[in-house]
Protein backbone atom coordinates (compact mmCIF):
# COMPACT_ATOMS: atom_id res chain seq x y z
CA UNK A 1 0.00 0.00 0.00
CA UNK A 2 1.41 3.39 -0.95
CA UNK A 3 1.38 6.26 1.57
CA UNK A 4 1.38 9.77 0.11
CA UNK A 5 3.86 12.29 1.41
CA UNK A 6 2.93 14.02 4.67
CA UNK A 7 1.10 17.33 4.35
CA UNK A 8 -1.23 19.50 6.42
CA UNK A 9 -3.98 21.95 5.57
CA UNK A 10 -5.47 24.31 8.10
CA UNK A 11 -9.00 25.79 7.91
CA UNK A 12 -9.95 28.80 10.04
CA UNK A 13 -13.73 29.06 9.57
CA UNK A 14 -14.37 27.88 13.16
CA UNK A 15 -12.69 31.04 14.45
CA UNK A 16 -11.56 29.93 17.90
CA UNK A 17 -9.43 26.97 16.84
CA UNK A 18 -7.82 25.99 13.53
CA UNK A 19 -9.00 22.78 11.88
CA UNK A 20 -5.94 20.84 10.72
CA UNK A 21 -6.29 18.14 8.05
CA UNK A 22 -3.54 15.63 7.29
CA UNK A 23 -3.29 12.11 5.78
CA UNK A 24 -3.36 9.15 8.13
CA UNK A 25 -0.81 6.39 8.01
CA UNK A 26 -3.46 3.92 9.17
CA UNK A 27 -5.35 1.43 7.01
CA UNK A 28 -8.57 3.31 6.23
CA UNK A 29 -11.48 2.53 3.93
CA UNK A 30 -14.75 4.14 2.91
CA UNK A 31 -16.59 0.89 2.08
CA UNK A 32 -16.59 -1.16 5.28
CA UNK A 33 -20.26 -2.01 4.74
CA UNK A 34 -19.23 -4.55 2.13
CA UNK A 35 -17.97 -6.91 4.84
CA UNK A 36 -21.37 -8.28 5.99
CA UNK A 37 -22.36 -8.66 2.34
CA UNK A 38 -19.16 -10.64 1.75
CA UNK A 39 -20.08 -12.82 4.72
CA UNK A 40 -23.50 -13.41 3.15
CA UNK A 41 -21.81 -14.33 -0.13
CA UNK A 42 -19.77 -16.88 1.80
CA UNK A 43 -23.03 -18.40 3.07
CA UNK A 44 -24.76 -18.68 -0.32
CA UNK A 45 -21.64 -19.35 -2.41
CA UNK A 46 -22.62 -17.05 -5.28
CA UNK A 47 -19.26 -15.61 -6.35
CA UNK A 48 -17.46 -18.89 -5.70
CA UNK A 49 -19.85 -20.78 -7.95
CA UNK A 50 -19.72 -17.98 -10.53
CA UNK A 51 -15.92 -18.09 -10.75
CA UNK A 52 -15.95 -21.89 -10.80
CA UNK A 53 -17.87 -21.84 -14.08
CA UNK A 54 -15.08 -20.00 -15.92
CA UNK A 55 -12.33 -21.64 -17.95
CA UNK A 56 -8.93 -20.45 -16.70
CA UNK A 57 -6.32 -21.34 -19.31
CA UNK A 58 -3.52 -19.30 -17.79
CA UNK A 59 -0.20 -20.92 -16.90
CA UNK A 60 -0.38 -21.40 -13.13
CA UNK A 61 3.19 -20.31 -12.19
CA UNK A 62 2.56 -16.89 -13.75
CA UNK A 63 -0.85 -16.25 -12.17
CA UNK A 64 -0.94 -13.46 -9.58
CA UNK A 65 -4.71 -12.92 -9.37
CA UNK A 66 -7.22 -15.76 -9.37
CA UNK A 67 -10.50 -15.58 -11.28
CA UNK A 68 -12.33 -15.74 -7.94
CA UNK A 69 -10.47 -12.66 -6.69
CA UNK A 70 -11.31 -10.73 -9.84
CA UNK A 71 -14.97 -11.82 -9.82
CA UNK A 72 -15.27 -10.57 -6.26
CA UNK A 73 -13.51 -7.32 -7.11
CA UNK A 74 -15.96 -6.62 -9.90
CA UNK A 75 -19.16 -7.81 -8.17
CA UNK A 76 -18.50 -5.98 -4.90
CA UNK A 77 -17.22 -2.95 -6.79
CA UNK A 78 -20.56 -2.73 -8.57
CA UNK A 79 -22.40 -2.98 -5.25
CA UNK A 80 -20.30 -0.10 -3.90
CA UNK A 81 -20.94 2.13 -6.95
CA UNK A 82 -17.64 1.38 -8.72
CA UNK A 83 -18.95 -0.08 -12.00
CA UNK A 84 -15.89 0.44 -14.22
CA UNK A 85 -12.61 -1.39 -14.47
CA UNK A 86 -10.78 1.93 -14.13
CA UNK A 87 -12.14 2.32 -10.60
CA UNK A 88 -10.07 -0.64 -9.46
CA UNK A 89 -6.79 1.05 -10.26
CA UNK A 90 -7.51 3.04 -7.08
CA UNK A 91 -9.32 0.29 -5.17
CA UNK A 92 -6.67 -2.38 -5.63
CA UNK A 93 -4.89 -1.11 -2.49
CA UNK A 94 -8.05 -0.67 -0.41
CA UNK A 95 -7.92 -2.91 2.70
CA UNK A 96 -11.61 -3.90 2.55
CA UNK A 97 -11.40 -4.95 -1.10
CA UNK A 98 -8.34 -7.03 -0.21
CA UNK A 99 -10.31 -8.71 2.58
CA UNK A 100 -13.21 -9.35 0.20
CA UNK A 101 -10.80 -10.99 -2.27
CA UNK A 102 -9.41 -13.28 0.43
CA UNK A 103 -6.20 -11.37 1.19
CA UNK A 104 -4.98 -9.46 4.23
CA UNK A 105 -4.37 -5.69 4.13
CA UNK A 106 -0.58 -6.32 4.09
CA UNK A 107 -0.74 -8.61 1.05
CA UNK A 108 0.09 -7.52 -2.49
CA UNK A 109 -2.27 -5.22 -4.38
CA UNK A 110 -5.23 -6.60 -6.30
CA UNK A 111 -5.61 -6.74 -10.08
CA UNK A 112 -5.20 -3.57 -12.11
CA UNK A 113 -7.52 -2.29 -14.85
CA UNK A 114 -5.55 -3.94 -17.71
CA UNK A 115 -5.66 -7.29 -15.89
CA UNK A 116 -9.41 -6.97 -15.32
CA UNK A 117 -9.89 -6.05 -18.97
CA UNK A 118 -8.00 -9.16 -20.09
CA UNK A 119 -10.06 -11.18 -17.63
CA UNK A 120 -13.36 -10.01 -19.12
CA UNK A 121 -12.16 -10.47 -22.69
CA UNK A 122 -10.94 -14.05 -22.24
CA UNK A 123 -14.41 -15.44 -21.52
CA UNK A 124 -15.62 -18.07 -23.99
CA UNK A 125 -19.03 -19.39 -25.01
CA UNK A 126 -18.69 -22.55 -22.91
CA UNK A 127 -18.11 -20.47 -19.77
CA UNK A 128 -21.10 -18.27 -20.56
CA UNK A 129 -23.28 -21.35 -20.98
CA UNK A 130 -22.15 -22.65 -17.60
CA UNK A 131 -22.92 -19.26 -16.05
CA UNK A 132 -26.48 -19.63 -17.30
CA UNK A 133 -26.69 -22.81 -15.22
CA UNK A 134 -25.11 -21.07 -12.23
CA UNK A 135 -27.93 -18.53 -12.13
CA UNK A 136 -30.51 -21.32 -12.34
CA UNK A 137 -28.73 -23.40 -9.68
CA UNK A 138 -28.57 -20.43 -7.35
CA UNK A 139 -32.24 -19.67 -7.97
CA UNK A 140 -33.29 -23.23 -7.18
CA UNK A 141 -31.09 -23.34 -4.07
CA UNK A 142 -32.67 -20.14 -2.73
CA UNK A 143 -35.92 -22.04 -1.92
CA UNK A 144 -36.03 -23.93 1.37
CA UNK A 145 -38.99 -26.01 0.18
CA UNK A 146 -40.22 -26.81 -3.34
CA UNK A 147 -42.50 -24.00 -4.55
CA UNK A 148 -46.05 -24.79 -5.60
CA UNK A 149 -46.12 -22.06 -8.26
CA UNK A 150 -43.69 -19.54 -9.72
CA UNK A 151 -44.33 -16.32 -11.62
CA UNK A 152 -41.73 -15.07 -14.09
CA UNK A 153 -41.55 -11.74 -15.89
CA UNK A 154 -39.61 -11.25 -19.10
CA UNK A 155 -38.56 -7.75 -20.06
CA UNK A 156 -35.91 -6.00 -22.15
CA UNK A 157 -34.29 -2.67 -21.37
CA UNK A 158 -32.23 -0.33 -23.50
CA UNK A 159 -28.50 -0.15 -22.87
CA UNK A 160 -26.87 2.82 -24.62
CA UNK A 161 -23.34 2.35 -25.95
CA UNK A 162 -20.67 4.93 -26.68
CA UNK A 163 -18.06 3.47 -28.97
CA UNK A 164 -17.47 0.71 -31.49
CA UNK A 165 -18.81 -2.25 -29.51
CA UNK A 166 -19.69 -5.31 -31.52
CA UNK A 167 -23.38 -5.78 -32.43
CA UNK A 168 -24.51 -2.33 -31.36
CA UNK A 169 -26.87 -0.56 -33.74
CA UNK A 170 -28.84 2.65 -33.86
CA UNK A 171 -32.38 2.20 -32.53
CA UNK A 172 -34.86 4.65 -33.97
CA UNK A 173 -37.31 4.56 -31.06
CA UNK A 174 -34.69 5.13 -28.37
CA UNK A 175 -32.64 7.44 -30.59
CA UNK A 176 -29.26 5.94 -29.67
CA UNK A 177 -26.71 3.25 -30.41
CA UNK A 178 -27.39 0.46 -27.97
CA UNK A 179 -27.58 -3.14 -26.85
CA UNK A 180 -30.89 -4.65 -25.78
CA UNK A 181 -30.48 -6.84 -22.66
CA UNK A 182 -33.43 -9.08 -21.80
CA UNK A 183 -33.98 -10.43 -18.30
CA UNK A 184 -36.25 -13.13 -16.94
CA UNK A 185 -36.91 -12.32 -13.29
CA UNK A 186 -38.89 -14.20 -10.66
CA UNK A 187 -41.67 -12.22 -9.02
CA UNK A 188 -41.54 -14.50 -5.98
CA UNK A 189 -37.99 -13.60 -4.90
CA UNK A 190 -36.86 -10.77 -7.25
CA UNK A 191 -33.87 -12.69 -8.64
CA UNK A 192 -32.64 -12.49 -12.22
CA UNK A 193 -33.01 -16.08 -13.39
CA UNK A 194 -31.82 -15.72 -16.99
CA UNK A 195 -30.16 -12.87 -18.87
CA UNK A 196 -29.28 -12.42 -22.51
CA UNK A 197 -27.77 -9.61 -24.54
CA UNK A 198 -29.51 -8.88 -27.85
CA UNK A 199 -28.07 -6.73 -30.59
CA UNK A 200 -29.24 -3.14 -30.59
CA UNK A 201 -32.17 -3.39 -33.02
CA UNK A 202 -33.34 -6.91 -32.18
CA UNK A 203 -37.00 -7.75 -31.64
CA UNK A 204 -37.57 -8.14 -27.87
CA UNK A 205 -38.92 -11.67 -28.36
CA UNK A 206 -35.96 -12.90 -30.42
CA UNK A 207 -34.94 -16.28 -28.97
CA UNK A 208 -37.26 -15.87 -25.98
CA UNK A 209 -38.98 -19.16 -26.82
CA UNK A 210 -35.65 -21.01 -26.56
CA UNK A 211 -34.85 -19.33 -23.22
CA UNK A 212 -38.28 -20.23 -21.91
CA UNK A 213 -37.89 -23.84 -23.03
CA UNK A 214 -34.52 -24.12 -21.25
CA UNK A 215 -35.89 -22.52 -18.07
CA UNK A 216 -38.99 -24.71 -17.86
CA UNK A 217 -37.08 -27.93 -18.60
CA UNK A 218 -34.53 -27.14 -15.89
CA UNK A 219 -37.12 -26.24 -13.26
CA UNK A 220 -39.31 -29.25 -13.92
CA UNK A 221 -36.36 -31.59 -13.60
CA UNK A 222 -36.06 -30.24 -10.07
CA UNK A 223 -39.75 -29.59 -9.30
CA UNK A 224 -41.95 -31.72 -11.63
CA UNK A 225 -45.24 -30.42 -10.24
CA UNK A 226 -44.51 -26.69 -10.07
CA UNK A 227 -47.01 -24.37 -11.80
CA UNK A 228 -45.34 -21.71 -13.92
CA UNK A 229 -46.87 -18.39 -14.93
CA UNK A 230 -45.25 -16.03 -17.43
CA UNK A 231 -46.02 -12.32 -17.69
CA UNK A 232 -44.77 -10.04 -20.47
CA UNK A 233 -45.63 -6.79 -22.21
CA UNK A 234 -46.94 -6.43 -25.76
CA UNK A 235 -43.43 -6.77 -27.22
CA UNK A 236 -43.81 -10.51 -26.61
CA UNK A 237 -47.31 -10.80 -28.06
CA UNK A 238 -46.22 -13.10 -30.87
CA UNK A 239 -47.71 -16.40 -32.06
CA UNK A 240 -44.40 -18.13 -31.27
CA UNK A 241 -44.58 -17.11 -27.60
CA UNK A 242 -48.21 -18.24 -27.29
CA UNK A 243 -47.48 -21.59 -28.90
CA UNK A 244 -44.36 -22.13 -26.77
CA UNK A 245 -46.22 -21.46 -23.53
CA UNK A 246 -49.10 -23.72 -24.55
CA UNK A 247 -46.75 -26.50 -25.62
CA UNK A 248 -44.81 -26.30 -22.34
CA UNK A 249 -48.00 -26.30 -20.30
CA UNK A 250 -47.45 -22.95 -18.55
CA UNK A 251 -49.91 -20.14 -17.90
CA UNK A 252 -49.26 -16.81 -19.58
CA UNK A 253 -50.59 -13.26 -19.39
CA UNK A 254 -49.17 -11.06 -22.14
CA UNK A 255 -49.98 -7.46 -23.05
CA UNK A 256 -51.67 -6.90 -26.39
CA UNK A 257 -51.55 -3.74 -28.48
CA UNK A 258 -54.87 -1.99 -29.05
CA UNK A 259 -55.63 -2.60 -32.74
CA UNK A 260 -58.77 -1.38 -34.59
CA UNK A 261 -60.67 -4.61 -33.90
CA UNK A 262 -60.08 -4.41 -30.14
CA UNK A 263 -60.94 -0.71 -30.12
CA UNK A 264 -64.24 -1.34 -31.88
CA UNK A 265 -65.07 -4.17 -29.50
CA UNK A 266 -64.53 -1.96 -26.44
CA UNK A 267 -65.72 1.41 -27.77
CA UNK A 268 -69.19 1.18 -26.24
CA UNK A 269 -67.77 0.21 -22.85
CA UNK A 270 -65.30 3.11 -22.94
CA UNK A 271 -68.07 5.59 -23.73
CA UNK A 272 -70.12 4.25 -20.83
CA UNK A 273 -67.09 4.53 -18.54
CA UNK A 274 -66.55 8.17 -19.51
CA UNK A 275 -70.24 8.92 -18.99
CA UNK A 276 -70.18 7.40 -15.48
CA UNK A 277 -67.07 9.38 -14.59
CA UNK A 278 -68.68 12.63 -15.71
CA UNK A 279 -71.76 11.88 -13.63
CA UNK A 280 -69.99 10.83 -10.43
CA UNK A 281 -66.62 12.57 -10.64
CA UNK A 282 -65.07 9.32 -9.38
CA UNK A 283 -62.51 7.28 -11.30
CA UNK A 284 -64.06 4.45 -13.30
CA UNK A 285 -62.33 1.14 -14.04
CA UNK A 286 -64.28 -1.57 -15.86
CA UNK A 287 -63.46 -4.65 -17.92
CA UNK A 288 -64.74 -6.61 -20.87
CA UNK A 289 -63.48 -10.00 -22.05
CA UNK A 290 -64.04 -12.25 -25.04
CA UNK A 291 -62.41 -14.84 -27.28
CA UNK A 292 -60.38 -13.14 -30.01
CA UNK A 293 -58.31 -14.45 -32.91
CA UNK A 294 -55.86 -12.20 -34.71
CA UNK A 295 -55.08 -12.90 -38.35
CA UNK A 296 -51.66 -14.39 -37.53
CA UNK A 297 -52.97 -16.69 -34.79
CA UNK A 298 -53.82 -20.31 -35.39
CA UNK A 299 -56.77 -20.17 -32.97
CA UNK A 300 -58.77 -17.84 -30.73
CA UNK A 301 -57.38 -16.82 -27.33
CA UNK A 302 -59.02 -15.18 -24.35
CA UNK A 303 -58.58 -11.42 -24.32
CA UNK A 304 -59.34 -8.92 -21.53
CA UNK A 305 -59.65 -5.17 -22.06
CA UNK A 306 -59.51 -2.63 -19.25
CA UNK A 307 -61.24 0.73 -19.74
CA UNK A 308 -60.45 3.59 -17.38
CA UNK A 309 -61.77 7.13 -17.14
CA UNK A 310 -60.39 9.67 -14.69
CA UNK A 311 -59.35 13.30 -14.42
CA UNK A 312 -56.32 12.73 -16.65
CA UNK A 313 -58.41 11.25 -19.47
CA UNK A 314 -59.06 7.69 -20.62
CA UNK A 315 -56.91 4.62 -20.73
CA UNK A 316 -57.45 1.31 -22.51
CA UNK A 317 -55.21 -1.72 -22.15
CA UNK A 318 -55.56 -5.31 -23.36
CA UNK A 319 -54.03 -8.62 -22.34
CA UNK A 320 -54.25 -12.12 -23.77
CA UNK A 321 -54.15 -15.05 -21.37
CA UNK A 322 -54.73 -18.76 -20.95
CA UNK A 323 -55.14 -18.64 -17.15
CA UNK A 324 -58.06 -20.90 -16.22
CA UNK A 325 -59.79 -18.34 -13.97
CA UNK A 326 -59.71 -15.50 -16.49
CA UNK A 327 -63.27 -15.96 -17.87
CA UNK A 328 -64.64 -15.96 -14.31
CA UNK A 329 -62.50 -13.17 -12.82
CA UNK A 330 -61.18 -10.96 -15.62
CA UNK A 331 -60.45 -8.05 -13.27
CA UNK A 332 -58.42 -10.21 -10.91
CA UNK A 333 -56.52 -11.64 -13.88
CA UNK A 334 -55.66 -8.16 -15.10
CA UNK A 335 -54.66 -7.05 -11.57
CA UNK A 336 -52.27 -9.99 -11.35
CA UNK A 337 -50.74 -8.87 -14.64
CA UNK A 338 -50.33 -5.30 -13.36
CA UNK A 339 -48.09 -6.57 -10.58
CA UNK A 340 -45.36 -7.13 -13.16
CA UNK A 341 -44.56 -3.47 -12.59
CA UNK A 342 -42.40 -4.63 -9.67
CA UNK A 343 -40.24 -6.67 -12.06
CA UNK A 344 -39.70 -3.51 -14.10
CA UNK A 345 -38.35 -1.96 -10.90
CA UNK A 346 -35.83 -4.81 -10.70
CA UNK A 347 -34.66 -3.98 -14.23
CA UNK A 348 -34.40 -0.34 -13.20
CA UNK A 349 -32.25 -1.32 -10.21
CA UNK A 350 -30.05 -3.46 -12.44
CA UNK A 351 -29.64 -0.81 -15.12
CA UNK A 352 -29.49 2.39 -13.06
CA UNK A 353 -28.69 1.37 -9.49
CA UNK A 354 -25.98 -1.17 -10.41
CA UNK A 355 -24.98 0.47 -13.71
CA UNK A 356 -25.62 -2.48 -16.01
CA UNK A 357 -25.71 0.08 -18.82
CA UNK A 358 -21.91 0.39 -18.67
CA UNK A 359 -21.14 -2.28 -21.29
CA UNK A 360 -18.05 -0.60 -22.70
CA UNK A 361 -15.92 -3.58 -23.79
CA UNK A 362 -15.38 -3.95 -27.52
CA UNK A 363 -16.19 -7.67 -27.80
CA UNK A 364 -19.80 -8.75 -27.60
CA UNK A 365 -18.93 -11.80 -25.45
CA UNK A 366 -17.02 -9.61 -22.99
CA UNK A 367 -20.05 -7.34 -22.65
CA UNK A 368 -22.33 -10.32 -22.09
CA UNK A 369 -19.94 -11.51 -19.38
CA UNK A 370 -19.95 -8.06 -17.83
CA UNK A 371 -23.76 -8.17 -17.83
CA UNK A 372 -23.55 -11.50 -15.98
CA UNK A 373 -21.35 -9.83 -13.35
CA UNK A 374 -23.93 -7.07 -12.89
CA UNK A 375 -26.67 -9.69 -12.51
CA UNK A 376 -24.59 -11.56 -9.91
CA UNK A 377 -24.27 -8.32 -7.93
CA UNK A 378 -28.02 -7.76 -8.26
CA UNK A 379 -28.92 -11.27 -7.09
CA UNK A 380 -26.55 -11.08 -4.16
CA UNK A 381 -28.18 -7.85 -3.04
CA UNK A 382 -31.81 -8.96 -3.48
CA UNK A 383 -31.16 -12.23 -1.64
CA UNK A 384 -29.59 -10.34 1.25
CA UNK A 385 -32.41 -7.80 1.11
CA UNK A 386 -34.99 -10.55 1.60
CA UNK A 387 -32.94 -12.11 4.40
CA UNK A 388 -32.96 -8.88 6.45
CA UNK A 389 -36.40 -7.56 5.46
CA UNK A 390 -38.81 -6.45 8.18
CA UNK A 391 -41.96 -5.57 6.23
CA UNK A 392 -45.06 -4.00 7.79
CA UNK A 393 -48.14 -6.23 8.21
CA UNK A 394 -49.97 -6.83 4.95
CA UNK A 395 -53.39 -5.30 4.43
CA UNK A 396 -56.25 -7.71 4.96
CA UNK A 397 -58.29 -8.43 1.85
CA UNK A 398 -57.26 -5.43 -0.28
CA UNK A 399 -59.72 -4.69 -3.05
CA UNK A 400 -56.91 -4.39 -5.61
CA UNK A 401 -53.18 -5.13 -5.36
CA UNK A 402 -50.99 -2.23 -4.31
CA UNK A 403 -49.29 -2.23 -7.73
CA UNK A 404 -52.69 -1.38 -9.27
CA UNK A 405 -53.26 1.67 -7.04
CA UNK A 406 -53.55 5.06 -8.77
CA UNK A 407 -50.20 6.80 -9.15
CA UNK A 408 -50.19 9.05 -6.04
CA UNK A 409 -51.70 6.38 -3.81
CA UNK A 410 -49.20 3.80 -5.05
CA UNK A 411 -46.23 6.09 -4.46
CA UNK A 412 -47.51 6.97 -0.98
CA UNK A 413 -47.91 3.29 -0.07
CA UNK A 414 -44.42 2.29 -1.21
CA UNK A 415 -42.83 5.37 0.38
CA UNK A 416 -44.38 4.43 3.73
CA UNK A 417 -43.22 0.85 3.32
CA UNK A 418 -39.65 1.94 2.55
CA UNK A 419 -39.60 4.28 5.55
CA UNK A 420 -40.47 1.40 7.87
CA UNK A 421 -38.13 -1.12 6.21
CA UNK A 422 -35.44 0.94 4.42
CA UNK A 423 -33.02 -1.92 3.71
CA UNK A 424 -35.61 -4.63 3.05
CA UNK A 425 -37.20 -2.36 0.44
CA UNK A 426 -34.13 -0.29 -0.42
CA UNK A 427 -32.67 0.13 -3.88
CA UNK A 428 -28.88 -0.14 -4.32
CA UNK A 429 -28.41 3.56 -3.56
CA UNK A 430 -30.14 3.09 -0.20
CA UNK A 431 -27.85 0.19 0.68
CA UNK A 432 -24.86 2.29 -0.31
CA UNK A 433 -25.79 5.26 1.87
CA UNK A 434 -27.10 3.27 4.86
CA UNK A 435 -24.65 0.36 4.96
CA UNK A 436 -21.88 0.15 2.37
CA UNK A 437 -20.46 3.66 2.40
CA UNK A 438 -19.03 3.84 5.90
CA UNK A 439 -15.50 4.82 6.85
CA UNK A 440 -13.52 2.45 9.02
CA UNK A 441 -10.02 1.88 10.32
CA UNK A 442 -8.53 -1.55 9.61
CA UNK A 443 -6.03 -2.72 12.24
CA UNK A 444 -4.32 -6.04 11.37
CA UNK A 445 -2.43 -8.03 13.94
CA UNK A 446 -1.09 -11.56 14.24
CA UNK A 447 -4.22 -12.57 16.18
CA UNK A 448 -7.05 -10.83 14.29
CA UNK A 449 -8.05 -8.07 11.88
CA UNK A 450 -9.95 -5.34 13.73
CA UNK A 451 -12.35 -3.04 11.86
CA UNK A 452 -13.28 0.12 13.77
CA UNK A 453 -16.43 2.00 12.80
CA UNK A 454 -17.45 5.44 14.03
CA UNK A 455 -19.64 5.17 17.12
CA UNK A 456 -21.64 8.25 16.07
CA UNK A 457 -22.43 7.00 12.53
CA UNK A 458 -26.23 7.43 12.24
CA UNK A 459 -26.77 4.07 10.54
CA UNK A 460 -24.71 1.97 12.92
CA UNK A 461 -27.87 0.07 13.91
CA UNK A 462 -28.34 -1.06 10.29
CA UNK A 463 -24.81 -2.44 10.25
CA UNK A 464 -25.40 -4.37 13.45
CA UNK A 465 -28.79 -5.73 12.36
CA UNK A 466 -27.55 -6.87 8.94
CA UNK A 467 -24.47 -8.50 10.48
CA UNK A 468 -26.58 -10.36 13.03
CA UNK A 469 -28.98 -11.57 10.34
CA UNK A 470 -26.14 -12.80 8.12
CA UNK A 471 -24.28 -14.54 10.93
CA UNK A 472 -27.50 -16.32 11.90
CA UNK A 473 -27.85 -17.98 8.50
CA UNK A 474 -26.78 -21.55 7.84
CA UNK A 475 -24.20 -22.01 5.12
CA UNK A 476 -25.82 -23.16 1.87
CA UNK A 477 -23.49 -23.54 -1.09
CA UNK A 478 -25.36 -25.21 -3.97
CA UNK A 479 -23.41 -27.53 -6.22
CA UNK A 480 -23.71 -27.37 -9.98
CA UNK A 481 -25.06 -30.67 -11.33
CA UNK A 482 -22.85 -32.84 -13.48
Amino acid sequence: MSIQSVWQKSFDFLGTQPIVVEPSAGQLTSDAGLLPIRQFDEQVGLTEQFAGALDDRRHEPFVDHSFLQMVRMRVFGMLADYPDQNDHDLLRSDPVFKLIAGLTPEDHDLASQPTLSRFENTVDVASLNRLRDVFLDQFIASFDTPPVRLTFDIDPFDDPTHGAQQLTFFHGYYGQYQYLPRAITCADNDQVVMICLLFGTAHPALGADDDLQYLVDRLRREWPDVEIHLRADSGFATPTMYRTCERLGIWYTIGLGMNPVLKRSSEELLEQTVENFEKTGEEQRVFCAFWYQARSWSRARYTIIKCEAHAQGTNRRAIVTNRPGAPILPEATYNAYVQRGESENRNKELKCGLHADRLSDHRYLANLFRLDLHCAAHNLLVRLRRAVANPPPAEKHPEIPTEAFPGNQRRRHFNQRRQQDPLGEGHPATWQTRLIKVAAEIIPSSRRILVRLSGCWPYLNHYREVSEAVLGLAKNVPLRPG
